[in-house]
């Protein structure tokens, strides 16, 4: 489901961002930010390094103080608290570790000591949660056995356990070749379809951007072009940020 987001909310879901502000001391990392987002849409932030993109996830998060506000609003509903999966950037793990995927989701999700076995009912809630990325057959291999792209839907399944009102992911392309790319994309087209939630990703690959995203927010400490892929692709504030400003890769 795609939503205007430029039109008014209809009675749909939406999370605003409304004149946010970080300041580090006295910088100004992120100056009158303002978002609105759709259930239902695929939102990307870019912006060269230090831009404030991590900043700005981590304010959404609470994990940064801010001025300004945020808000959810459920279909039909007034403000209800945001329930956020988050995907950070995929940690490097050790080739030789032993740890499973089965174990990992026990280490985040159950309450017992992780060197306890699973049962039957843990192992089949996991599978579930697989199910939903189609990663059903990674549940007892080992973490640092994993393809990048592997990785990531794992790291996907667990953010979606239990379903969020919103997925954000920072820089979920990084390290992912081409096919991989393509294959997480396709996948969080389907999971944004099939659940209706919003996802937010930072990303540094552009190639992807008009075939997925419904809106771009482009930011380098303030939010200097936002619209459909094309209209931010084409504007003169990211010709001068990644081109004659020598921005970022």
């Amino acid at each position: 489901m795609n939503h205007d987001s430029a039109g008014s909310c209809h009675g749909a879901c939406c999370l605003k961002i409304q004149d946010l502000s970080v300041t580090f001391g006295t910088d100004a990392v992120l100056e009158h930010v303002n978002l609105h987002m759709h259930c239902g849409q695929i939102v990307a932030l870019i912006g060269p390094n230090g831009a404030g993109k991590s900043t700005l996830i981590r304010a959404i998060l609470g994990e940064r103080a801010y001025t300004g506000q945020i808000t959810f609003s459920p279909a039909g509903r007034g403000p209800e608290k945001l329930r956020i999966g988050y995907v950070p950037q995929s940690p490097g793990f050790d080739p030789g570790d032993a740890v499973s995927v089965l174990d990992l989701f026990g280490c985040c999700l159950r309450s017992r000591p992780a060197f306890l076995p699973a049962g039957k009912k843990f192992r089949a809630r996991v599978l579930e949660c697989l199910s939903r990325v189609h990663g059903e057959g990674l549940l007892d291999k080992r973490i640092g056995a994993l393809s990048g792209g592997e990785v990531q839907r794992v790291l996907l399944a667990l953010a979606l356990e239990p379903m969020p009102h919103i997925l954000i992911l920072d820089e979920p392309l990084s390290g992912v070749d081409v096919e991989g790319m393509s294959l997480l994309m396709d996948m969080l087209d389907e999971i944004r379809k099939t659940y209706d939630l919003s996802i937010l990703m930072t990303t540094h690959d552009f190639s992807m951007l008009e075939k997925y995203c419904d809106q771009v927010v482009l930011i380098q400490h303030q939010v200097l072009a936002q619209g459909s892929p094309r209209e931010v692709l084409s504007s003169p504030a990211f010709d001068q940020v990644f081109h004659m400003g020598g921005g970022c890769r």
